[in-house]
């Protein structure tokens, strides 16, 4: 590449020395070197050098150029169409998850509702159990207070009635009654052997 830029400049080097001196010799001459028959060899030479030049330009330089970019643009549409298979194939594979889900989702709310009524009989039993628990446990303590009720009730009862036998005593004691009770208690220490 450096070596036809070399020779581009030189090329272009000469062409501007042979313009120079096309102009130099025109202006010598006094006359219109256009219209001179040298000065039509120089415009022709100078034609063909610029032919020459936009030849080598367009035809070595500019080729390899859109060659480049014509393979860039190639690889950037195969690399856009790998993309864009990628992405139909994920496209795919997500159309046919999402039918899928559905059943998943039916079958997530089926096994749902069996667990949930399993945890519902579960805690219908262990209620069940808990109210018959409490139910042993009231009926223990019924016949406990019931025991110690009657328990009260016997001392009480006995209570009143050693009061009213105390009473009925302390009413039918008379000092009489008394005298007789002692003499026939003292009576009967007297016939004991001691």
């Amino acid at each position: 590449m450096k070596a036809l830029s070399g020779i581009a400049i030189r090329t272009s080097m000469l062409a501007g020395g042979l313009l120079l001196a096309m102009s130099a010799f025109g202006a010598e001459g006094g006359g219109n070197a256009a219209e001179a028959p040298i000065g039509m060899t120089f415009k022709w030479i100078h034609f063909a050098i610029l032919a020459v030049l936009l030849y080598w330009v367009f035809g070595k330089m500019l080729p390899p150029a859109f060659r480049r970019r014509a393979d860039h643009i190639s690889a950037a549409i195969e690399r856009a169409t790998a993309a864009k298979a990628d992405a139909e194939q994920r496209l795919k594979e997500a159309a046919t998850k999402m039918a899928g889900i559905e059943s998943e989702v039916a079958k997530f709310r089926a096994q749902a509702a069996i667990d949930a009524a399993a945890e519902m009989d579960r805690l219908r039993n262990a209620t069940q159990l808990d109210v018959e628990k409490v139910r042993v446990a009231a009926r223990a303590e019924i016949e406990a207070a019931e025991r110690a009720a009657r328990i009260e009730l016997k001392e009480l009862a006995a209570k009143l009635a050693v009061d009213g036998a105390e009473s009925l005593v302390a009413k039918q004691m008379t000092p009489a009654v008394q005298e007789s009770m002692i003499s026939s208690f003292v009576q009967s220490l007297q016939g004991r052997p001691n």
